[in-house]
């Protein structure tokens, strides 16, 4: 299925860039544009996307504003949003994830995480940028910690606790597969099945629960 796109940012240059790196993918069609916040979400209740690719810092409406009344916990019908900037802040990055946008990159992420990103969040998932989730964590610590982890509905294996162990130290999907000598495709394919067992969305929740479980116990029991 051809996911279904808009972007929005007030560069004219950037929305070209973002729409020919996006038009390459086999499965991803972008259906419009937008130089504003308060445009992308009058084109979005239009013609119903299946992922918004925001900017942060645009005129009339900022894409926070137009995140929140695309996707944000009021929304009856919410559009999955993917906020995407050049502003490496912490502020953005909380603001962002509490209007409900399901992903966060920053504009030198490269063309295969921009995809992943549309992708995961066209499916219900989320991602973070490695380099924003090791920041996150380190805000979210001392509170992970402290709070008893969720058993998992299933245990993880062993090879699931190697990967989660990697993605609670920031590191990205092509890192890891380098790290543990596997596929790529395998780190995908333990990360979605980590995520359905501990019930977690994205890859800051993942890494919070592993932090957590690791604050009750030091000693994680593997099983065979």
């Amino acid at each position: 299925m051809t996911v279904r796109v808009i972007v929005a940012d007030d560069q004219e240059l950037v929305r070209a860039g973002l729409r020919m790196i996006l038009d390459v993918q086999p499965d991803i069609e972008v259906v419009g544009e937008a130089a504003d916040g308060a445009e992308a979400v009058a084109l979005a209740h239009r013609l119903r996307p299946d992922v918004c690719l925001l900017d942060i810092r645009m005129p009339v409406l900022d894409g926070i504003d137009a995140t929140r009344e695309l996707a944000g916990p009021d929304v009856a019908d919410p559009i999955p949003v993917v906020v995407i900037t050049t502003f490496d802040l912490d502020e953005h990055v909380y603001a962002a994830l509490r209007a409900g946008a399901r992903g966060f990159l920053l504009k030198d992420a490269g063309p295969a995480m921009l995809a992943e990103a549309v992708h995961a969040a066209a499916r219900g998932d989320a991602l973070i940028a490695p380099s924003i989730t090791v920041r996150l964590l380190e805000a979210f610590a001392g509170s992970a910690q402290s709070a008893p982890a969720v058993n998992p509905a299933e245990p993880l294996t062993r090879r699931e606790q190697d990967v989660l162990a990697e993605v609670a130290r920031g590191l990205g999907n092509t890192e890891i597969a380098a790290e543990l000598h596997i596929s790529l495709s395998t780190v995908k394919t333990h990360i979605a099945s980590i995520m359905a067992k501990i019930g977690a969305r994205n890859r800051v929740e993942l890494a919070i629960w592993a932090l957590g479980r690791r604050g009750r116990d030091s000693q994680v029991r593997h099983p065979e």
